[in-house]
C-alpha cells in the first residue's frame, strides 16, 4: 500500500522518529505535487507491476450455448528508482558559534531544493536528456491523453470544453496540475458571466487555502531549485512551426493502481563528517524515488495554452 509523505511522516511520529518526520513534512510542505502524490516503499532498485491495457470480451448465451474464450491484454513493466539529492557542508566554526541551529537552518534549505528538483523531474525529467533522471508526465503521456488545446502557432486561450475534456480522460480524477497564471485566469473567468467556470475554495492538509475546479483541487507546479518557472509559458504549442510560448494542465488520479511514486527507504538525512580538504562538515541529502503510472488513464496532458483570457 501507498502512503502520501505527510501519511508517513504521521507514522514516524508515532515510531519515535521526531526528525525524520519533521524532515519528511517539511519536503512534502514544499511542493504541492509532492504533497498529495503517495510513495510506495520497495525492496530492490526497481518495482515491477502490470499496467491493464485491454479488458477481456463479455458476451451472452443461450441455454445450453457457449462462450467464446477471451483474456485482456496487460503489459508488464519495470520502474526504476533514481538517486536524488546533494550535499552541503558548513564551517565548524559557524556551528561552533552560531549552534546546531545553522546546520538545521541548511539542511531544510536542502531539503526545501531538494523537492523543487524532484518536482520538476515529475513533470518534466527525461532519461533521454538526463540519463540519471527519471522520466516525467510530459514525457510518458501521449496517444488519447495527450490532448491539443487548439492549433495557433504561439498556443491557444485555455478552453473550458477542453478542459472538461481533459477531465473526463482520466479515470476517477483527483488533482489538477498548473502555474499560478493559469489559476488566475480560471479564477477570474469565474466572475464573468459570460465565461464562468465550476469554481470553489477549499482546505489543504496544512490548512492553507486552495482553489478547486469541478471539485478537483488545483496543484501549482511552481519553481524549481534555480528558481525557473517549472511549467512557464515555454512550451511548444500545437503547429507545425511552433513557438515556444505555450503551458500545459495535467489531470491525474494518484492512489494505489493509478499514479503513484516509488521509494526505498525514504528520504535521507545524514552527517558525512569533517572534510579535511575543506576544513568543513558535510551533510547528505538523498533519496531514492521513482514514479510509475499503473494505469493507462491515470495521467493525461491538455498542451498549447497561450497566456490569455479563459475562453468557453
Amino acid at each position: 500500500m501507498s502512503l502520501t509523505l505527510l501519511e508517513a511522516s504521521k507514522l514516524m511520529v508515532n515510531r519515535g522518529e521526531v526528525q525524520r518526520s519533521a524532515v519528511v513534512e517539511t519536503f512534502a510542505m514544499s511542493s504541492d505535487i509532492l504533497r498529495v502524490l503517495s510513495f510506495r516503499d520497495i525492496a530492490g532498485n526497481a518495482y515491477a507491476y502490470n499496467q491493464e491495457k485491454t479488458l477481456p470480451g463479455i458476451g451472452f448465451r443461450g441455454v445450453n450455448g457457449s462462450y467464446t474464450a477471451s483474456t485482456g491484454i496487460i503489459n508488464p513493466q519495470v520502474e526504476p528508482l533514481v538517486i536524488a539529492g546533494g550535499d552541503l557542508t558548513v564551517d565548524p566554526f559557524i556551528i561552533k558559534t552560531g549552534g546546531e541551529g545553522v546546520r538545521e537552518r541548511h539542511q531544510i534549505m536542502k531539503i526545501k531544493a531538494l523537492a523543487h528538483a524532484f518536482t520538476l523531474a515529475l513533470i518534466k525529467g527525461s532519461s533521454v536528456t538526463t540519463p540519471a533522471s527519471l522520466d516525467g508526465l510530459q514525457i510518458r503521456i501521449a496517444g488519447d491523453q495527450l490532448i491539443a488545446n487548439g492549433t495557433t502557432t504561439l498556443g491557444d486561450p485555455l478552453s473550458l470544453a477542453k478542459l472538461d475534456e481533459l477531465i473526463d480522460a482520466v479515470n476517477s480524477p483527483t488533482h489538477l496540475i498548473m502555474n499560478k497564471t493559469l489559476r488566475r485566469r480560471l479564477s477570474a473567468a469565474a466572475r464573468l458571466t459570460t465565461v464562468g467556470g465550476n469554481i470553489t475554495w477549499g482546505r489543504d492538509e496544512f490548512g492553507r487555502q486552495i482553489l478547486m475546479y469541478n471539485d478537483l483541487p488545483i496543484l501549482i507546479a511552481d519553481e524549481d531549485n534555480t528558481g525557473t518557472q517549472i511549467m512557464g509559458f515555454s512550451e511548444a504549442s500545437n503547429n507545425a512551426t511552433p513557438g515556444a510560448a505555450a503551458s500545459s494542465i495535467y489531470c491525474i488520479s494518484v492512489g494505489d493502481g493509478k499514479l503513484e511514486g516509488i521509494q526505498n527507504g525514504g528520504i535521507d538525512v545524514r552527517q558525512i563528517g569533517e572534510q579535511l580538504a575543506t576544513v568543513t562538515e558535510a551533510t547528505r541529502v538523498e533519496w531514492y524515488a521513482g514514479l510509475c503510472i499503473e494505469h493507462p488513464k491515470a495521467a493525461a496532458r491538455l498542451w498549447s495554452i497561450s497566456n490569455a483570457a479563459v475562453v468557453v
